[in-house]
């Protein structure tokens, strides 16, 4: 039996909040996105398919949901984001302290937008039987190993094992939400 579409949506995105607030995740997400051009909620997408769902998702399917949530994460998700860091170091009037209430204004509409891309990515979720009664931590390791090797190749990064401790972080605060 599998969850309706809404109820998996509140569940990915309540999920990838959780694991978020984690110590030391959000710094790891930031490292990934911004060194190998990691989608972050792809990447929590991947990780709860697994974790919660105990779906493996194959390099294939990671694909898919990249190719289904592109154009939101970049027109929107991605302008956004570049306003909000923009805003850290100006132009005049910012950064100050008049300008950061409409920083964190921008912020909060980015999250939002983000959990749209959330909802674009649980209706693009295979759902199938579950592959295993559990995955464990080099699974999950593997899985977002293909994530982030996806969208370095995009990139022409090269992966290595800089990113190594940031996919461990994720995987030791996904593994924890679990237990």
């Amino acid at each position: 039996m599998t969850a309706a579409r809404p109820e998996l949506e509140a569940e990915s995105w309540a999920f990838a909040l959780s694991v978020y607030a984690r110590p030391g995740v959000g710094e790891a997400c930031l490292v990934l996105q911004n060194e190998a051009g990691v989608d972050v909620m792809l990447l929590m997408m991947a990780t709860f398919a697994a974790v919660r769902r105990r779906i493996l998702l194959t390099a294939g399917e990671i694909t898919a949901l990249d190719e289904a949530c592109a154009p939101w994460r970049e027109h929107i998700v991605g302008k956004l984001r570049a306003i909000r860091t923009e805003l850290k170091t100006g132009p005049q009037p910012a950064p100050s302290a008049a300008t950061e209430p409409f920083r964190s204004k921008i912020k909060a509409i980015e999250l939002e937008a983000e959990k749209f891309e959330n909802q674009l990515l649980a209706g693009c979720l295979p759902l199938r039987p579950p592959q295993q009664e559990a995955v464990g931590p080099e699974q999950l390791r593997t899985v977002l190993n293909a994530v982030v090797t996806h969208f370095a190749d995009k990139r022409g990064v090269k992966l290595d094992a800089r990113f190594s401790p940031s996919i461990d972080t994720v995987v030791v605060a996904a593994i924890r939400d679990t237990s």
